[in-house]
């Protein structure tokens, strides 16, 4: 399973602009370069296969605030293993693939909204347009090779329920299939799931997120 993983970091940093992935023993380190957000730890073990040992040791060499954490289990199972300082995501995301479609499918975009779409850096981005032109829904994905991670898909809340989210989603998936992708990755949020899941995307992990704030003790 860490092939999933490394695909969707490879990905997830194209997509976001940070710095090359680089390899740990026990996954990847990825400089990110925002306040909030300086780094992030993601560890390649997926579902049973992380060990607590290995998530304390990482844990326990992290120094200053803004480092994320990403672990491939569930919170209510990895929070009980950081320390003082680590601020945990209750809910849990979502490792998700799917096969890419080979041909197009259906993207109809509904009356009166629009749909724009341009690629730049390896980056395609999807923004849909309400009918007097604000903003109803978007995303974007960065194919890298054999994979493609869709990427921060969003939609208004005044404009949920409509197919907008899955309209995006086929398209980022129909792109990256023209340019050589074989299989989608993505990170989804509980709300996120059932709509992958009805596009045929599975569940291949749960993921946990966590930021460390500042440990007083140190």
């Amino acid at each position: 399973m860490d092939g999933v993983v490394r695909a969707w970091v490879d990905g997830w940093v194209v997509s976001r602009g940070a710095a090359p992935p680089v390899p740990e023993p026990w996954g990847f380190t990825v400089d990110v370069g925002h306040p909030a957000h300086v780094s992030r730890h993601v560890l390649s073990a997926v579902g049973d296969a992380v060990e607590e040992r290995t998530v304390r040791e990482v844990v326990d060499g992290v120094r200053g605030t803004g480092v994320w954490l990403k672990v491939f289990q569930s919170p209510a199972l990895v929070g009980d293993w950081l320390g003082e300082g680590w601020w945990v995501d209750p809910e849990p995301g979502w490792l998700m693939t799917v096969p890419l479609p080979p041909g197009k499918g259906h993207t109809r975009v509904p009356d009166g909204y629009g749909l724009r779409r341009w690629t730049r850096g390896g980056v395609t981005r999807v923004l849909v347009t309400a009918p007097d032109g604000s903003f109803a829904a978007r995303g974007q994905v960065a194919p890298t090779g054999a994979t493609a991670v869709v990427d921060q898909i969003e939609t208004a809340p005044e404009h949920r329920r409509r197919g907008l989210g899955g309209l995006v989603v086929r398209v980022l998936a129909e792109t990256a299939a023209a340019e050589g992708a074989e299989t989608g990755v993505l990170a989804g949020t509980p709300p996120g799931r059932a709509l992958y899941e009805s596009l045929g995307w599975t569940v291949t992990a749960p993921l946990t997120s966590a930021r460390f704030t500042g440990d007083e003790r140190r």
